[in-house]
């Protein structure tokens, strides 16, 4: 494949979909796939206009909405490089990811152009461009190069800074089919993917391959039960896009409730627990599909169809993990660093697919992948009887205490669906008597937390039970929303420092 024809596929959609609902807002603003054709195209040329060229790193900073679309497909349709940022991020971030990529201007709102001037980038208003006259030639846009660099996305950052991810339009396009190629079915026009997590995230992509399907998009700006609850018992939403954390706020929310219409709820991003898929079984009955994606490596990577999930989650025993899967045709996955001792021989998961990133970059350079195109996922894993894919942790996440390698994911697991406590982590802080010291941090707490905390985790080996426990308004994330095991640590060590020994206890600053 030399070149990317983006402008013909979204024309032809458009003369076959025309008047159907391609995306809604949570205001209830429609627009049609005649109106995203007929939209997209005018902004690519807009973008020109300005001086905007194929390959050049484009910033987009917007919350999810009709405008975020309209960018996302028109800077694809001109060939640039859409670098999405995240709408939650402070200046200090905005300003790293975008030298990082090599950003000069950053698509935005008019109430957030100085941020932009002030961190040193130019701000191009997205009212402008919504409202700019030009008109598309009937030709539309040429087709785009596929070797030419088409997203940059970001590290979640967890340990460290983050680093740029660059893909290809071609490994965009090629993304696209293979996620389309695994849906679990073919949405009729007008059929409904409720959408709530950020639009820079999961949910451009699979807006980019429901829409390629003639479905209908509903984008929300975050989890608002009000909002959803009526959709939900209506019938009107058939699929959604639910990472765990959105699921335990819905499980919570509807506790008692029984919704039927939905076909698929698409999960990943984050380890799916047992006590959490039983409280989304009761709330939607099984239709939980899980996959595994990366920045490095969109999705999916694997896949496990709801049938397969429910017939996973109600086996009488399981191992210590995450499963997410068979690897799609196409994906190659190894288990490396694997030894004897470690059980059921895990190591760190390498992938090679035709999706994947075309490097990382890191502030010192662009780094490639080895020779023969593998990944070092970072992820700890390993592939069971049948041949799917179970994440155990992070490389970077391991503690190693009194002489022991410790999983922090394994003990969340485990302590994860206390009564008297909201969500937590696990981490560490550094001790010259253990090496490090396993802490457990919780928010949400209620008197007793602890002790229900410490039973939970008793029937782990000793040197794996955290030594310490500590209670907080609310865990640090990163600007994904994903808790950061890196700030929480720096929370408490903000707040307490540690008097080291056999028996470590914390004290306030």
């Amino acid at each position: 494949m030399q070149t990317v024809a983006w402008s013909d596929q979204l024309k032809v959609l458009a003369d076959r979909m025309g008047s159907a609902p391609a995306v809604t807002d949570a205001t209830g603003q429609c627009m049609t796939y005649a109106q995203l054709s007929v939209q997209s195209h005018r902004l690519a040329c807009a973008l020109q206009a300005i001086g905007l060229t194929p390959g050049q790193s484009i910033g987009v900073w917007l919350s999810n909405g009709l405008d975020a679309v309209r960018c996302a497909y028109g800077i694809r349709l001109m060939g640039g490089a859409e670098t999405p940022l995240s709408w939650s991020m402070t200046d200090a971030e905005l300003k790293w990811c975008c030298d990082l990529a090599k950003v000069q201007v950053v698509i935005t709102r008019a109430d957030r152009a100085d941020r932009v001037r002030a961190c040193g980038f130019k701000p191009v208003l997205v009212e402008d461009l919504s409202l700019t006259q030009l008109q598309t030639s009937l030709q539309g846009c040429p087709a785009v190069a596929a070797t030419q660099t088409g997203r940059i996305l970001f590290t979640s950052g967890t340990t460290g800074k983050p680093k740029g991810v660059i893909y290809t339009h071609g490994a965009r396009w090629l993304g696209e089919q293979i996620l389309k190629a695994a849906m679990p079915f073919m949405p009729e026009a007008g059929e409904t993917l409720l959408l709530m997590t950020p639009f820079v995230h999961g949910a451009s992509l699979l807006t980019f391959a429901w829409c390629d399907l003639g479905g209908h998009v509903l984008l929300h700006d975050g989890v608002d039960t009000d909002q959803i609850e009526p959709l939900l018992s209506r019938g009107d939403v058939p699929a959604l896009f639910a990472p765990p954390t959105v699921l335990a706020k819905m499980t919570l929310a509807f506790k008692g409730r029984r919704f039927k219409g939905v076909r698929c709820i698409f999960t990943g991003t984050q380890a799916m627990t047992a006590s959490l898929y039983q409280a989304t079984f009761e709330l939607f009955g099984p239709v939980v599909r899980i996959t595994y994606g990366k920045s490095e490596c969109v999705n999916p990577i694997t896949v496990m169809t709801p049938a397969q999930t429910h017939a996973y989650f109600t086996q009488p025993t399981r191992p210590a993990g995450a499963c997410v899967g068979w690897p799609v045709p196409g994906v190659e996955l190894r288990i490396e660093g694997a030894t004897a001792d470690q059980e059921y021989g895990q190591g760190e998961v390498f992938l090679r697919a035709p999706q994947q990133c075309a490097g990382l970059i890191y502030s010192e350079g662009v780094r490639g992948h080895d020779a023969q195109g593998w990944h070092a996922t970072g992820d700890l894993g390993f592939i069971d009887e049948v041949g799917r894919l179970v994440l155990t942790g992070r490389v970077a996440d391991v503690i190693k205490t009194g002489g022991y390698r410790v999983n922090p994911d394994e003990i969340e697991a485990v302590q994860m669906g206390g009564t008297l406590y909201g969500a937590l982590c696990v981490t560490s802080l550094a001790s010259d008597y253990w090496g490090e010291v396993i802490i457990t941090v919780a928010q949400d707490v209620k008197p007793g937390w602890e002790e229900e905390a410490r039973q939970r985790v008793a029937v782990l080996s000793k040197h794996k039970q955290p030594r310490l426990y500590v209670a907080t308004p609310l865990l640090a994330r990163n600007a994904q929303g994903k808790v950061s095991r890196q700030k929480v640590r720096q929370a408490v060590l903000e707040q307490f420092h540690m008097v080291d020994g056999p028996y470590p206890i914390l004290q306030q600053n």
